[in-house]
């Protein structure tokens, strides 16, 4: 099977998050960066298809040079081939990024066939938009399944000029949905569907070496415009010393009883 994944490169969570002067953009100078856990996550479910029923993963992201950082990262998990789409500091939402991905994977198409399954994750960790990869899946007629949380491809298993099917589950109120789809289809998966392998010694050597494929993404304006960034104002909440002791009783009972607890 042929696999994509497309990656993003967010700022580390943890961090206190800032924004910059003119309020369009977050302030990264003091951030690491990484890639979105969700897309973790879709990284090594492809890895363990391939693993499982043969085939290649292709990483794609799209963003600064920079990003290719991120694009080793998961070459050093398993990955085969990553591929850049290198951006040019204008302002990349989620429409006009999935017109660059829909543009690299025709291209891809017309010399070396099509992908057997597109994955995402289900929401990139900075903007969490939730609309890639149903945008890709719309634009290329590919069936999508969101929010999967179990993936089962069987590659063999598909009707008649199909490559195959698979069946992703996912959960809702409660209850687990089965969605059984031909492929080629795309899928957005979730954290937690899988725990992602850390990379070994050898993996990221090999991935310090490993050409990169470089192309200038092709912009499309997106309909929709930032206008402004603002850090929501939350108070702050803190642990606070009641006491030590028996002296702490009198004050952990008023508490308790403030709560709600005592009533």
């Amino acid at each position: 099977m042929e696999l994509l994944v497309c990656i993003k490169r967010v700022p580390m969570v943890g961090g206190r998050i800032a924004v910059t002067a003119d309020g369009l953009a977050v302030d990264t100078k003091m951030l690491g960066f990484t890639v979105s856990p969700h897309e973790e996550c879709a990284v090594e479910e492809a890895i363990r298809v391939t693993e499982r029923h043969g085939g290649s993963v292709t990483v794609l992201t799209l963003g600064p040079p920079e990003a290719a950082e991120q694009l080793r990262d998961a070459l050093a998990l398993g990955a085969h081939r990553a591929v850049l789409l290198e951006t040019d500091g204008r302002e990349w939402g989620p429409a006009a990024t999935a017109a660059a991905i829909v543009a690299a994977i025709r291209d891809r198409e017309a010399t070396a066939g099509r992908f057997d399954l597109l994955l995402f994750g289900n929401e990139a960790a900075d903007s969490a938009d939730y609309q890639v990869g149903i945008r890709v899946a719309r634009a290329l007629g590919l069936p999508c399944v969101t929010a999967v949380k179990q993936l089962e491809a069987d590659p063999a298993g598909g009707p008649e000029g199909a490559a195959g099917r698979l069946v992703a589950r996912r959960e809702h109120r409660g209850a687990t949905e089965a969605f059984a789809v031909a492929l080629p289809a795309v899928v957005t998966v979730k954290e937690g569907i899988n725990l992602p392998r850390y990379p070994s010694l050898p993996g990221r050597m090999r991935a310090r070496k490993a050409p990169l494929d470089t192309a200038a993404a092709s912009f499309t304006p997106d309909p929709l415009e930032r206008r402004k960034l603002r850090v929501p104002t939350s108070d702050r909440k803190g642990a606070e010393i009641l006491g030590r002791g028996p002296d702490a009783v009198p004050a952990l009972v008023d508490l308790l009883d403030e709560m709600g607890v005592l009533a």
